[in-house]
């Protein structure tokens, strides 16, 4: 049976970050409610992408517009079954709203599944929920997790942790790994 899963996004936040885990989730048979602090269903975050081109850090290029199927302020934490937060920039800010920060801790109190990608752990470390957790982030992120108490996880970038109910990684090219990690831990089955 599918799950009801919310996901937290915002402006710029990375295109393959929303887009990808947004559409193979709803393909295995889950529900994704994509909901943005501030903004209501039909309307759009603008996405980043954000690429590896061999600089000391990566390259930002404009991405999609993306349209949210959920209004924000008419979310119910306890209405979903599992979290998703993508990374890219809008992190930065969405760590700063405390409803943000109060949804995630709720997650992360009852135990259910939460995926972060890339800046996604800067959110779980501003609702400080990944005290004793191995997480896994954008390097860059490593001193916040560090910070927040957590235990950084410097994986290969299309690698997945998973501890317990959290499934982290460190950007979109750990998405096969992430998302069939983040599958398993919501007890999807997928045969072939």
């Amino acid at each position: 049976m599918g799950k009801k899963i919310l996901m937290l996004v915002g402006d710029f936040g990375e295109d393959y970050e929303i887009m990808v885990p947004f559409q193979a989730l709803q393909a295995v048979g889950h529900t994704v409610h994509a909901a943005c602090p501030g903004k209501k269903a039909g309307e759009k975050i603008r996405t980043a992408v954000h690429d590896f081109e061999g600089d000391q850090t990566y390259s930002e290029k404009r991405g999609h517009d993306f349209t949210l199927n959920a209004t924000y302020a008419e979310v119910k934490p306890h209405d979903y079954d599992a979290l998703v937060i993508p990374g890219g920039r809008a992190p930065e800010y969405l760590r700063l709203d405390r409803t943000v920060l109060a949804t995630v801790r709720y997650f992360a109190e009852s135990g259910k599944p939460i995926a972060a990608l890339c800046h996604g752990a800067q959110v779980l470390a501003a609702a400080e929920v990944i005290r004793g957790k191995k997480v896994s982030a954008y390097p860059a992120c490593a001193p916040e997790v560090r910070f927040a108490g957590g235990e950084y996880m410097d994986v290969p970038v299309d690698r997945a942790v998973v501890d317990g109910t959290l499934v982290t990684a460190p950007a979109w090219p750990a998405h096969p790994d992430w998302i069939g990690k983040f599958l398993e831990v919501l007890g999807t089955k997928i045969t072939a």
